[in-house]
């Protein structure tokens, strides 16, 4: 009870210190790994002050690899974890643009080069994914949620939103699915409290080539990522 409470007294404080410290970079000459510092810093202190254990297997992946990331959603926790987790990658996060209207972080967000999608506005989400599209021919690895929201089903994954895949073919990039199980448990979704005992899996899984896909084979492409994630999510949750 003690990690859960100082992890709140501490949670809001140590959000706005590094979002100042995100927004203070001067965004003209600043390096992509300066520009990175405050976020993958921001997710393994937030991880300390839960004190939570990840336990990640990166193996299939390059440490110098170029990637569009899809991973599983299940809590707010996801967010640090992946920060710290992908510390090697110059990733950034396809979020809903209500969280860049957050006093502050929303702007940190921004400027860190973090993608705002606006689900209800076609013509903004279109937007959305050529902002993503063009990050990722600058060096960027996007990171998806393809369920699209935090999923309260920890038996299986929600259906894939086919926007996430139509990013993947756009951008061109291997696509490196992620699995995280734990973090359901951990905090689940609607729950304030959260379990700083609850040990976290993530695991990559190999890179898939999306060239074999085109635009027009997005549905197909969109239910071939959700089989092979569901099924080796389903394989690690039983583990």
């Amino acid at each position: 009870m003690f990690r859960v409470l100082r992890f709140f007294l501490l949670l809001v404080p140590t959000t706005i210190y590094y979002s100042i410290k995100q927004l203070l970079l001067d965004q003209e000459k600043a390096t992509p790994d300066e520009r990175d510092w405050p976020g993958k810093t921001y997710g393994s202190f937030m991880l300390r002050m839960a004190g939570i254990t990840v336990e990640a297997d990166l193996s299939a992946l390059d440490p110098k690899g170029h990637y569009v990331f899809m991973c599983n959603h299940q809590s707010l926790f996801d967010i640090p974890i992946l920060f710290d987790a992908l510390r090697d990658y110059h990733m950034r996060f396809v979020a809903k643009e209500s969280l860049f209207r957050i006093p502050i972080y929303g702007k940190a967000l921004g400027n860190a080069g973090h993608i705002s999608m606006n689900r209800e506005n076609r013509r903004a989400a279109m937007r959305s994914l050529d902002e993503a599209v063009a990050s990722a021919k600058s060096g960027i690895s996007p990171l998806i949620f393809p369920e699209g929201t935090r999923n309260p089903d920890l038996e299986k994954l929600m259906d894939f939103k086919v926007g996430a895949v139509v990013l993947a073919l756009k951008c061109g990039l291997p696509v490196a699915p992620l699995i995280m199980v734990g973090t359901g448990k951990l905090l689940p979704k609607g729950k304030r409290f959260f379990n700083p005992d609850q040990l976290i899996r993530l695991k990559a899984l190999p890179p898939v080539d999306p060239a074999a896909y085109t635009i027009k084979d997005r549905e197909k492409f969109k239910d071939d990522i959700y089989v092979l994630m569901n099924e080796a999510y389903q394989k690690l949750a039983r583990s």
